[in-house]
């Protein structure tokens, strides 16, 4: 296999299979402890950055939601208030482990209206054009394919519907990085601390540093085919906000590609 066939898992070159393996390994050591260290590591901010996707995403009550990678359940439940209950948010992962735990969550809410889904983001089993929104928070860096997830979505988005992307992104001020290197650093600690595994947050670290910067993120969904592609820097740009459109109108064409 050549390097240009094989992607990223962390700063090792691996075949696309085995990232996929790997990943899932990552995340089923860490699902029932996954929160408290969200919340640790981000020192509670990642509520507030789900807060301001949901803003973001103008979903109303009664439209249909995709909350692709949505784990532990944060962003449906979001969604689902804000959809009500004439509304669906539909929540989709590769994960078990991780499903499983937001499959609880939003039962003990009593929240009917969000369904579960377990698809891989690159093969996703909608037909074209069924959902208002579709949102990725903290996930696309662990995709395999990303720029075929990004037009599987383009695909399963009604004409004028949005795709939300919140992720970790690269901090414009060079004091502010440093800063935030020293702190990642202390992530594998707390992990062998409160999930009795360093290894998953020593991925996380590498994972994040691998990811695109903000303006080549902006790119790829532009190259998906979406417009009026925006992204909004968090805390210095740790974290981004990104956001594009699929296009009123599509030809033919371009709906099968």
């Amino acid at each position: 296999m050549t390097d240009s066939e094989q992607v990223n898992f962390g700063y090792k070159k691996v075949a696309p299979e085995e990232k996929t393996r790997l990943v899932g390994e990552v995340f089923a050591s860490v699902a029932t402890r996954y929160d408290v260290m969200n919340d640790l590591m981000s020192l509670g901010t990642h509520r507030l950055f789900k807060r301001m996707v949901l803003q973001m995403s103008g979903v109303r009550e009664g439209q249909r939601v995709l909350d692709l990678a949505g784990g532990t359940g944060d962003m449906s439940i979001l969604f689902a208030e804000a959809v009500g209950p004439t509304g669906q948010v539909i929540l989709t992962d590769l994960n078990p482990a991780m499903m499983t735990v937001g499959r609880d969550r939003l039962l003990d809410r009593g929240l009917a209206q969000v369904q579960f889904c377990q698809a891989a983001a690159e093969h996703l089993p909608f037909a074209q054009g069924q959902f208002d929104c579709a949102c990725i928070s903290f996930g696309l860096r662990n995709f395999t394919d990303k720029d075929g997830a990004l037009s599987e979505l383009l695909r399963i988005l009604k004409p004028g519907g949005h795709l939300i992307v919140l992720e970790f992104s690269k901090p414009e001020n060079p004091i502010l990085q440093t800063a935030y290197n020293v702190f990642q650093t202390l992530w594998p600690v707390a992990g062998k601390a409160i999930v009795g595994d360093a290894q998953p947050y020593r991925y996380l670290v590498d994972s994040i540093r691998v990811h695109p910067d903000q303006a080549a993120l902006k790119q790829m969904f532009e190259d998906a085919g979406f417009v009026d592609t925006v992204f909004h820097n968090l805390v210095g740009g740790i974290a981004a906000i990104h956001r594009g459109t699929k296009p009123e109108e599509q030809t033919a064409a371009q709906e099968v590609s």
